[in-house]
Parts: structure tokens; C-alpha cells; sequence
């Protein structure tokens, strides 16, 4: 028993040996220079190196007010950075840094993750550079708010929750599997031993491309707040579900104003599309639907309407 015990240890201790050697050269300690009432401050965090010619990704809240940063890698090199491009509502933000030859991390797919797999946490938590914590995925399919005070909010999907340590200094840091992949970006201490991190998956790769490219994200906007409401009886056993969504606030002028969407209707689907809460409409609201017509099926008053809306664009100083 007691060869099997150590066994089993050093075949766990390779692994996050293995990932820390490999991964530690392409995570920075971040330095960002913060606008604030009280005038400029420092703030802290840490980025991955996604692209050899000087790219990272970090946390767009450890960047927020900021314009100018340096990162610190464990070889040593100091290297000023700038935001090539934030997006508060996904919590992700793409960094610049001066000159190239970076140790790039590959990305992974946090689709392919299991609850109880390993996982292991790099980044420079309280200023203490390239540490390492290994856990387990304990959660998948979280949801994170996101978005700025003041702001519109959305709610991130699929978030990982983990055991690994976080601590302050984390965020913006690299969540990464047992091969070597980043599959998340730490992102937030939920409590006494649990972590967040925003997986890496096809739509933050969309993401991450459109800062890139763009330096911000396009997001359609109905000028809505909605949440989920069971249906009423006989709309349930219509429609074979049970649930979905109701108007609680319109937005004037917006364009679910201009098209007459009410307080109290009920979104049963949007381009077919059935509506069940309201990450289903937040989904859907991406930036080729802007100034596209699209249709709503709404229940109001126990009858359906069909209801054509040209969404507007997410005024990004909103979100800023």
C-alpha cells in the first residue's frame, strides 16, 4: 500500500512539475498604472503570453482605468505594456507588450473539462512571482457576473470553479490542465477554497480575436432587463416547456421601446430561438444581429404577437 501511496504521488508531483516548467516562462507579473479621484495608482496582476510577437491576456478588471502597464517575466525582462483592447462584460482584456520573443502558452478547450480533473493555477498572487497551486475542477457551468459599476452587466458562462489557491495577484493569471493547456483565466476568489476562472472556449477565442482585431467586442442590444418566469398553464402545455422570459424593465428609446415591447410581456423565442432565461437572449445578441431586424414571439395578456425589433449596438462608454 505504501509503494502505491508514493507512487501515485510522484506521478502527481511530475505533472505539476511538468506544467509549472512549462508554463512559468510565458505567465508576467502585471504593474498597471490606475486613474483614479485620488489621482494615479498602481495596481496589480498577472497576464499570459498568448502570441510570440507580444501579446497577453489578462483580466479586463485588473487593467480597469488603465491605459500603460509593465510586465515582468520570470527570466527577468521587464516589458511595457498597453491594452491593445478590454471587454468588462467578459472580463477579458488583451494586452501589447513592447518588443516580441515571447514565451507563448498554448490554449486549450475548457469544454473537454471533468469535475475532479487536475488543474493547476500560475500566476504572481500578492506579488510573489510565478507561483504555483494545483487543485481539481470542483465546478463547471458557473455563472459570473461581469461588467463595470455603473455599467451594463452580463453574466459570463460556463465560468470553472476550482480549488486550486487563489489569492490576490492571481487574477488574470493561467488556470491550466494536466497537458500543458490553458483551458481558463483565474478571475476571482469565491470564497475559502474555491476559485473562478473564465474558460477558454470558443466564444472567449471569438473574444479574444475581436480585441485583437477590433479592440473591443460588438454586442447587439434590445434595451431590456429580463428574467426567467414560469408560463402560464395553458402557454406551457402549447409549447411543450415550462419557462420563459419577462420583460421587467424597457429601456426608452431603446429598441425594444420603439417596437413596442411592454413591462410584464413574456419573450417565448427570438428568430425561433425559445427563450428560457435570460442568458438564452444574451446569447443571441451578438454584433452581426446590430441593426439586423430580427423577430420575437411575445406573450402578452395569453395571446401571442409576433414582434419586429432592429437591435442597437451596446454603447461601449456604458460598459466603460
Amino acid at each position: 500500500m505504501g509503494d502505491v501511496t508514493e507512487s501515485a504521488l510522484d506521478a502527481y508531483s511530475r505533472v505539476v512539475i511538468g506544467v509549472a516548467e512549462t508554463l512559468a516562462p510565458a505567465v508576467a507579473n502585471l504593474q498597471v498604472a490606475r486613474t483614479t479621484r485620488r489621482g494615479e495608482m498602481l495596481g496589480a496582476g498577472s497576464a499570459v503570453a498568448i502570441a510570440p510577437d507580444g501579446y497577453l491576456l489578462t483580466s479586463a478588471h485588473v487593467v480597469e482605468r488603465s491605459t500603460r502597464g509593465t510586465a515582468t517575466f520570470g527570466d527577468g525582462r521587464e516589458l511595457a505594456v498597453t491594452i491593445a483592447g478590454s471587454d468588462p462584460l467578459s472580463d477579458l482584456a488583451v494586452l501589447r507588450a513592447d518588443g516580441g520573443d515571447l514565451d507563448a502558452a498554448v490554449l486549450g478547450d475548457a469544454a473537454g473539462l471533468r469535475v475532479g480533473q487536475l488543474v493547476v493555477a500560475i500566476g504572481n498572487p500578492n506579488g510573489f512571482a510565478s507561483s504555483v497551486t494545483a487543485g481539481v475542477v470542483s465546478g463547471l457551468g458557473r455563472s459570473l457576473p461581469a461588467g463595470r459599476r455603473g455599467g451594463p452587466h452580463r453574466l459570463v458562462e460556463n465560468v470553472i470553479q476550482t480549488d486550486a489557491a487563489l489569492n490576490p495577484g492571481n487574477s488574470g493569471g493561467a488556470l491550466v490542465d494536466g497537458a500543458c493547456r490553458v483551458v481558463g483565466i483565474n478571475t476571482a476568489i469565491a470564497g475559502y477554497g474555491l476559485g473562478l476562472a473564465i474558460p477558454i472556449n470558443d466564444a472567449t477565442q471569438a473574444i479574444v480575436a475581436a480585441l485583437i482585431r477590433d479592440g473591443r467586442v460588438r454586442r447587439a442590444h434590445l434595451g431590456v432587463g429580463v428574467g426567467p418566469r414560469p408560463l402560464p398553464p395553458a402557454a406551457a402545455a402549447r409549447l411543450g416547456r415550462r419557462r420563459a422570459v419577462e420583460v421587467l424593465e424597457v429601456v426608452p428609446g431603446s429598441a425594444a421601446d420603439r417596437a413596442g415591447i411592454r413591462t410584464g410581456d413574456l419573450i417565448l423565442a427570438v428568430d425561433d430561438v425559445a427563450l428560457h432565461d435570460a442568458t438564452d437572449l444574451q446569447r443571441l445578441m451578438v454584433g452581426e444581429r446590430i441593426g439586423q431586424p430580427i423577430e420575437a414571439r411575445v406573450l402578452r395578456a395569453g395571446r401571442e404577437r409576433t414582434v419586429t425589433l432592429v437591435p442597437d449596438e451596446l454603447d461601449a462608454r456604458r460598459a466603460a
